[in-house]
């Protein structure tokens, strides 16, 4: 998902806004001749997530600046560690910095929240997985996070599975087709390996959805009390999902109804940024520490 195209383009986007007709400050006050060395260190304990996106940041702004991890995605880290080491032309490792961060603070912040997840609900068979609750043009980035910290990832676009809901399913009742009826005909278009997954918000929906050979069922908004009872009456024919606010507070308790996948738009809607820094150092010929 996370391809060196896809990096490259993400970054140089966000190179070129945060630049449009160069950098002004470094022209006006950093000597071409001058050098920097910087580390990029934790200000908070966390996962790191975007190891990649933030060097292509610095090596697409000058491929002479040398970025070094000393750890990779997925790894924690504590408040205080360096984390990577950053050194070439001070003018573009000027330029590039706060890109870099961005990107850095962004992802590792997901995949800090999602480790969070996890480990509530270790134990238990339920995975975390992401949604399409997204940034316009950064899904392959922030997914990329959600699985560094732990977590899967749901379908990645409208091209990937069908997943059907209360709108779809109303669009087939104006039809005068029963949920069943809908669901046959559809399967009848798809080919065989395409995924199916159907949202229900009733108990009384799930056995005339079942009755379509669906692959999952989505209980969505269901009470623990209701997640229980629909688990017990799907058992085994199709993925059980949960969804709807699922906060970490009742990750746990959700997970140990025995749904097989717990979705959580928070992951990637509403992560804070990780607090990490660059200290730069410049020296050279005219620069000042």
């Amino acid at each position: 998902m996370l391809t060196p195209t896809t990096v490259s383009s993400v970054v140089a986007a966000a190179l070129a806004e945060d630049a449009p007709w160069g950098d002004v400050t470094c022209e006006a006050f950093v000597p071409p001749s001058a050098t920097a060395v910087a580390q990029l260190r934790a200000r908070t304990d966390g996962v790191l997530a975007g190891a990649e996106v933030f060097t292509a940041a610095f090596r697409l702004t000058d491929p002479g600046v040398a970025v070094q991890f000393h750890t990779g995605d997925g790894a924690r880290f504590r408040s205080g560690e360096v984390l990577a080491e950053v050194q070439g032309p001070a003018a573009a490792v000027l330029r590039a910095e706060r890109i870099g961060l961005n990107f850095a603070q962004r992802m590792s912040g997901i995949a800090t929240l999602t480790a969070r997840y996890v480990a509530e609900a270790a134990g238990t068979k339920a995975r975390i997985v992401d949604t399409r609750k997204t940034t316009p043009g950064l899904r392959a980035l922030e997914r990329h996070a959600v699985r560094a910290g732990g977590g899967f990832n749901h379908r990645f676009s409208l091209s990937d599975a069908v997943m059907v809901k209360d709108n779809h399913l109303a669009v087939a009742a104006n039809q005068g087709l029963s949920v069943t009826e809908a669901l046959l005909a559809a399967r009848e278009r798809l080919g065989h390996t395409t995924h199916l997954e159907v949202e229900v918000d009733r108990l009384d929906q799930i056995e005339p959805v079942l009755a379509a050979g669906v692959d999952t069922i989505m209980l969505d908004n269901f009470s623990l009390a209701d997640l229980r009872t629909g688990v017990a009456q799907v058992a085994g024919r199709a993925i059980v999902e949960a969804s709807g606010t699922i906060g970490l507070e009742q990750v746990r308790s959700v997970a140990e109804t025995g749904v097989d996948v717990i979705s959580v738009g928070a992951l990637t809607h509403s992560a804070p940024a990780l607090d990490l820094g660059l200290d730069v150092t410049v020296a050279g010929p005219g620069a000042q520490d």
